[in-house]
């Protein structure tokens, strides 16, 4: 949020920047160099003595009268070829000195004019030019004028700008913490802004779209919830009556039926458990947080699995504060998964990078293809060559894993192994 508003206080200023320059560039081209308008004026008393003294003299007094100007004025007045002035002022410029005006050299503090175009005023006067220097021209007081003129405009365009931004702002504020509340599964947030508010209709919409998110997950949630627990019953129901058939059952194949039918009974009711703990993994608050160590937890799960692992435990994995029941499922989901695609070997790695600790977990089976990597995170995606009832579960183990890292602020990589399989890592903070 901060680097909007300073991106936008960089766009006002360089707009400013801009504009003044294109003003500048107006008036010049409109009405000439704004600086030398201003020089002129500076110099105005010393054109003034000339226009209106000098050359208003007799044609036999004006030199002496020139003279008189030079022994009372700071100016140097000098006398110079025609040519000489020619080459000294800008092209540009020296059309105005043939017509006889005054030519400004501000930055040196001069002007040229003709002494006059007849030859009028003494001998050989029209090839003549007067040179005025040290004139009192200050270029820099200028320059002062003009910039004291453009930041005035600047804050007469800041300052409200300012005063609307930082309103904005807040606002902007307010409504970028309860989308954090939301998006961290707070969804009784709501944004509070007066209707007077530049945002208040965005707000108003971002309340409707929380409302409208936590009716949908609680109306979900229910409805799992409640199918769930009702599915149990019936469940429960055909075990029991599957055990008193089998009790009078005195057929082998019979028999061999009511086993299978067991084995669905004993599916449904596992299926009803993971529902219920994808169910519960939604809401953050269920999260029991405590302290454990965790080399010794993940060595205890490879254990449990009943098979040779390569285990490589870091000794300096120490404690971690997190949730014991669910992290040891999401890892035991995660060696589960590498033994039923497992060819001979399963590797273990567990070690702190930075301040994260990696668990990762690999196999030399057939591996996840790269175009799957992403969805075999979602609840009961199953790749082809699983969807078996030997090997391909419920597609809920991968899901389950992914949901408890992110309660823990982690997540889980897809990649391939070095063994040749999938290599899935746990990633979780230190």
């Amino acid at each position: 949020m901060n680097r909007l508003f300073f991106r936008f206080f960089l766009l006002v200023m360089l707009s400013i920047t801009v504009a003044t320059g294109a003003i500048y560039l107006a008036i010049s081209a409109l009405f000439g160099d704004p600086l030398e308008d201003i020089a002129r004026r500076q110099a105005a008393a010393q054109i003034f003595l000339l226009e209106q003294y000098v050359d208003q003299a007799p044609a036999d007094e004006w030199l002496a009268r020139l003279n008189k100007v030079r022994e009372v004025s700071k100016v140097n007045l000098e006398l110079m070829p025609l040519g000489a002035a020619r080459a000294a002022v800008p092209a540009r410029l020296r059309a105005a000195l043939e017509r006889g005006e005054v030519v400004l050299d501000a930055p040196h503090k001069a002007f040229y004019r003709r002494v006059d175009l007849t030859g009028n005023s003494y001998i050989g006067s029209d090839a003549e030019v007067i040179h005025a220097q040290d004139l009192p021209i200050d270029v820099g007081l200028a320059l002062r004028m003009e910039a004291v003129r453009y930041v005035i405009v600047a804050l007469a365009l800041l300052i409200p700008i300012a005063w609307w931004s930082r309103a904005h702002w807040r606002a902007l504020q307010h409504l970028s913490g309860v989308a954090e509340q939301v998006g961290q599964g707070q969804l009784s947030a709501r944004a509070s802004l007066k209707p007077s508010a530049s945002i208040y209709p965005l707000a108003e919409r971002m309340n409707d779209m929380a409302a409208r998110i936590a009716a949908l997950l609680s109306a979900q949630e229910s409805l799992l919830h409640s199918v769930s627990h009702e599915l149990r019953t019936p469940i429960a129901r055909l075990a029991f009556g599957l055990e008193l058939l089998r009790a009078k059952a005195a057929d082998a194949a019979l028999e061999e039926r009511i086993a299978a039918m067991e084995g669905d009974c004993a599916e449904l009711d596992a299926l009803v458990g993971e529902l219920l703990g994808m169910i519960r993994l939604d809401q953050p608050q269920a999260l029991a947080k405590a302290p454990f160590a965790l080399g010794p937890a993940l060595e205890a799960c490879i254990a449990g699995l009943g098979r040779p692992v390569e285990a490589r435990i870091a000794a300096d994995l120490g404690m971690v504060d997190a949730d014991r029941r669910l992290l040891l499922r999401a890892f035991d989901n995660l060696l589960r998964n590498a033994a039923k695609y497992t060819e001979r070997r399963i590797a273990v790695q567990a070690r702190r990078v930075g301040g994260w600790i990696e668990i990762s977990v690999e196999d030399d089976g057939p591996g996840i293809p790269e175009a799957e990597r992403a969805r075999v995170f979602e609840p009961f995606y199953r790749l082809d060559r699983s969807r078996d009832r030997a090997s391909g579960g419920f597609g809920l183990g991968l899901s389950i894993a992914h949901k408890a890292l992110a309660g823990h602020g982690g997540s889980i990589r897809v990649a391939q192994a070095a063994l040749g399989g999938a290599c899935l890592t746990l990633v979780l903070p230190g």
